[in-house]
Parts: structure tokens; sequence; C-alpha cells
């Protein structure tokens, strides 16, 4: 079963290559889409096409980073200099020092160090490519194993949030008959006591007629301060955030999606409310939401 994802990690892995000793850090913060920055050494900048398609296979979303650097191997047969880049450089170096002439000269190990310098003519360029993969295989396992730790963590504090979420509703839909009742009991007292002082002033008008009229307004307010559709909402909306949970993958935006539609509920809710109870209920469903929303976050 797939599982939910923090999208902050870090990992590194190191590794022996044809071309001498490799480093592969990966790193990701928090981002609305899936933002890629390959950090790679000349010496294998041809690998990012094939780097690209194996990260964006593992990484949806969050603001990723990976670095590749390279120590270069010096022992006989693996090393040779690159001549036309040795030329470029012996320039550059001539022209700085005509401009600048107590600069200092670069040493051997300058030169060497300078990307490009070495060259390796005998190692295929697809086997350094599929050796650089296998580090940076190691390093992503590494990052998605401690992201999905954390995933684990935000998915119970989610969990958590939801049933805080269906307490208050339960809580709330137990106490809607009582408080439809009483309101329904004090709306038609006032409603007596406004329509008798018009049926004492025109005759016209009958008690039972007065009486229908009241039923009327009674049950017309009642409708439009039935919440009974945001109750049911609000069970579904959380239904749905347990499930895309257990489902796991990248599920951050569907998530994020769901809490505003939850926050829609609580709101309309707190518009309906005709009692202090429903009121508190609103305002509880709003923190668990927005403590919801705070942990989303961080989800890829």
């Amino acid at each position: 079963m797939a599982c939910i994802h923090s999208m902050t990690g870090f990992a590194s892995a190191q590794g022996d290559i044809s071309l001498g000793h490799v480093t592969v850090e990966v790193r990701c913060v928090n981002s609305r889409y899936l933002d890629l920055n390959l950090k790679i050494c000349e010496d294998l900048r041809f690998t990012e096409p094939a780097l690209r398609q194996v990260i964006t296979a593992r990484v949806k979303r969050g603001s990723f980073e990976c670095r590749i650097s390279l120590k270069s191997s010096l022992e006989d047969g693996v090393g040779t200099v690159n001549v036309a880049a040795l030329t470029t450089l012996k320039n550059l170096q001539s022209a700085v020092l005509s401009e600048l002439p107590d600069a200092r000269a670069l040493s051997v190990i300058d030169v060497l160090s300078y990307p490009g310098i070495l060259a390796n003519n005998a190692a295929d360029p697809d086997v350094i490519q599929n050796e650089l993969l296998a580090v940076l295989d190691r390093a992503l396992e590494s990052f998605c194993a401690s992201r999905q730790r954390e995933g684990k963590a935000l998915a119970d504090v989610l969990l958590k949030n939801c049933d805080q979420i269906d307490a208050v509703v339960a809580n709330v839909a137990a106490k809607i008959p009582e408080i439809h009742a009483r309101f329904r009991e004090k709306l038609a007292e006032r409603l007596q006591e406004a329509m008798s002082e018009t049926l004492s002033k025109n005759s016209t008008l009958s008690p039972e007629e007065v009486a229908d009229r009241i039923r009327q307004e009674v049950t017309l307010y009642a409708l439009r301060m039935d919440v009974e559709e945001e109750i049911n909402r609000l069970r579904t909306h959380v239904a749905e955030v347990r499930r895309v949970l257990a489902a796991g993958g990248a599920a951050g935006r569907r998530l994020d999606f769901l809490t505003q539609e939850l926050n829609r509920e609580a709101n309309t809710l707190g518009s309906k409310a005709a009692a202090i109870a429903m009121t508190d209920a609103s305002i509880a469903l709003k923190i668990s939401i927005d403590q919801m929303r705070e942990q989303l976050q961080n989800i890829e």
C-alpha cells in the first residue's frame, strides 16, 4: 500500500565510478509544485537528462535540489589530460596575468582540479551514467525512507484531527433536535404575541388564520436553520480524507481541497447557528481544520 510522504528530506550517498569518487546529496523543502534543481560537476553534465528522469519518477512535489561532486582518479590509465581544455585554461591565465601581474599563477594541482581538464578516454559514457545512477538510487532510497517516516507521523496527526471533527459533528448532531425544538417553541411564542396584537386591532383575521400563519413562519424559518445537509457533508469529507490518507501517494493537493470544503461547511454551520452550542461547534471545527491545513503544507 502506498504511503503519505513529507515534502522535506535530506540524504546523501557516495561511491566509486569510472571517473573517480562521486558524492550525491539530495534535499527537498516545501513547494507548491516540483521545482528540480541539479548542480552537477562538469565531467558528469552529460548525465543530467537521465538524472532528471529518475528523480521525477520518485519525487512529485517540492523544491528539490541534487548536488553531485566528483573527485577524479589520477591512477595510471584512468586520468588523461584534455588538451583543448588545458589550452583554454592557459590562455585565460595569460590574459589574467597580463592585467594583474601580481596574481598567483596556477599550480599543477589547481590545473588538474579545474573542470574538464581531466578526461577519461577509456570509460564508456553509458557505463559512467549507470554507475552514477546507482549511487543516486541509494541516495533516493534513503531520502524517500526519511520522507515516508515523517509522512506517517503527519498522517497520524491528520487522523487525530479527523477524530476531533467527527466528535464535534456527532455532539452537535445529537443536540440539533432539541435545539430546533426550543427554537421553534420560542419563535412560536414571539409570533403569537405579535399576531395576537395584530388580531386585536384587525378583526378580519380569525384565530385559526393567525395560528396557521404562525405555523408557516415557524416551518419556513426552521428549514432555513436546518443544518442536516452540512452535517452530512462534513462526515462525507472526513471519510474522504481518511480514504486519501489510506491510499497514500502524492495526496497533498487533494487533501488541501478537502480541507477547503470542510472549512466551507463549518462556516455555513456557523452562519445557521440557532444556539450557542452550534456556534461553539463551528469554532471547534474551524480550529481542527486550520490545524490540518498547517500540516498539509508539508505533504507531497
